[in-house]
Parts: C-alpha cells; structure tokens; sequence
C-alpha cells in the first residue's frame, strides 16, 4: 500500500483541518508515493521510538505529537531533531504526525468513553459549521457521584495510571467530569463555565491548580502522558481494521518519568 493511501485513511480519523493553525500534522518525512507494509505506532517520535522502528523494519512511523514543531533552519546530525530527521530519512521511513486534529476528532472523546461520561458535550469548541461543533475536551455526568478522592482511585483505574496529582477536598461530591487529554491548563475557564466539579487532564502548575479549587473547580491531573498514551492502541486498532495487509507495530508502554 502506497503512503497517500495510508494518509487518506488516517486522515478519515482525524482530517487534517481540524489541526489548530499553530500546529505541524501530517506527512513530516518521506515520500507519499513509498511502499508500505509495515507501520510503527507511538505517542512520541523519541529516538528510542526511532531506532525499535527502524530494528523491525517499519516504513512508516505514526505518532501523536510532531517531533517537527520549531521552524528548523538546518538539517544536521549536530542537533538532536536534525539527527532524529537524518536517521528517518536514511532509512527510508515515512513520518506521519496526528496531533490537535486527533485531539478534536478521536482523543478527548476516547478518554471520555473510557471514563464513562454520560451525555457529553464538546468542552472548548475550535470548529462549528451548521451541523456541528468540534473542539478539544468533553464535558459529561460521571456514571454516578463520587467522592473527589474516589474520582481520583476511577480515572487511575479506568486508564491504567499509577498515580494522579489532586487539586481539591478529598471529600467533596463529584458528579460533572470534564475531560482535556495532554495539557488542560487553557480549559480551565471552559470546565468552570461548563459546571464541571473536576477536570481530569494534565500538565497542572501550583498556581493553576489552587486558582481552579477558589473557582470550585477540582483538578485531577493524570499526567500529560497518563491520558494521551490512548492515542497508540486506538490507532492500533484502526489500522488493523482498515490496513489488513500492513503489519502493524505498536510501542510499549512506558512512563516518560520516575519518581524518587
């Protein structure tokens, strides 16, 4: 299967229009018109990523974030992405980058659905036309109250999380749940508005976290990488649905940090 023939799949998911215009989505490396058999799926282009890509033979990687952000003037070995590009490259490897368009259109509402939320709603809306409206983060009823610190034990189970930083009394009823996979400190006013008791995300500072608690707003921050690590085996299962004769490799799961 030619690359634009994967591509037209992957953006079936996530069009690329619904990308926020300062981000970098899509094809990033290669050639649309290479074959490919194999594809690699990771949340982050590391070089770790890279080279367990390259030991199978994958001639396609697939991540979450754009490892190409920054405008780069140069290609060189002498920079930690230039030498990631190079590597790439010379092996032949296509790079593809579903970022904010998979957030509007897969992430936010497979986090919500992991979560339970009932009769959610679009949080902070980035698309609207006559039919629709689109946009990073849900907002929804948790399948029943709970206590805040009984939130934070069903967010660690329901996605698989060791631990979970908490803004808020342990006691007090949770019953609205908004979601923002990745970093939600731009939601906060939109969970507020939105009557939300909590927003489960990522990525929360000092001072975002005890200004959200004064507004009544619990904060459930489950790490940028414990929500959106979702994205791989969401992906993994929707290539081998639509690619049925691509072989299809996922990265392990792995904390991107340690506590002492």
């Amino acid at each position: 299967m030619k690359c634009y023939e994967i591509m037209e799949y992957l953006e079936e998911v996530a069009p690329k229009s619904f990308a926020e215009s300062w981000d970098n989505v899509g094809l990033l490396c290669g050639r649309e018109e290479k074959e490919v058999s194999s594809v690699y799926i990771a949340l982050d282009a590391t070089g770790e990523v890279i080279e367990e890509a390259r030991r199978v033979g994958a001639d396609l990687l697939l991540t979450h974030h754009p490892m190409i952000f920054k405008p780069l003037k140069q290609i060189s070995g002498n920079h930690f992405i230039g030498e990631k590009i190079l590597t790439l490259a010379e092996s032949g490897m296509c790079y593809y980058a579903m970022h904010t368009n998979f957030d509007v259109m897969g992430m936010a509402d497979a986090v919500a659905e992991q979560l339970g939320l009932q009769e959610r709603k679009v949080l902070t809306v980035t698309y609207e036309d006559d039919l629709s409206k689109e946009g990073i983060g849900r907002v929804g009823a948790l399948p029943m109250p709970m206590t805040l610190a009984e939130c934070a034990e069903y967010v660690k189970n329901r996605c698989h999380i060791g631990q979970v930083k908490v803004y808020g009394m342990p006691a007090e009823t949770i019953v609205m749940a908004a979601v923002c996979p990745g970093s939600g400190k731009s939601c906060i006013e939109d969970a507020i508005r939105a009557g939300a008791d909590v927003l489960i995300t990522g990525d929360i500072d000092h001072h975002e976290g005890i200004d959200s608690v004064e507004q009544g707003l619990a904060i459930i921050d489950a790490g940028h990488y414990g929500l959106e690590k979702i994205f791989v085996p969401y992906m993994e299962e929707y290539c081998k649905k639509k690619l049925a004769d691509v072989k299809i490799y996922t990265a392990a799961e792995k904390e991107p940090f340690w506590v002492a």
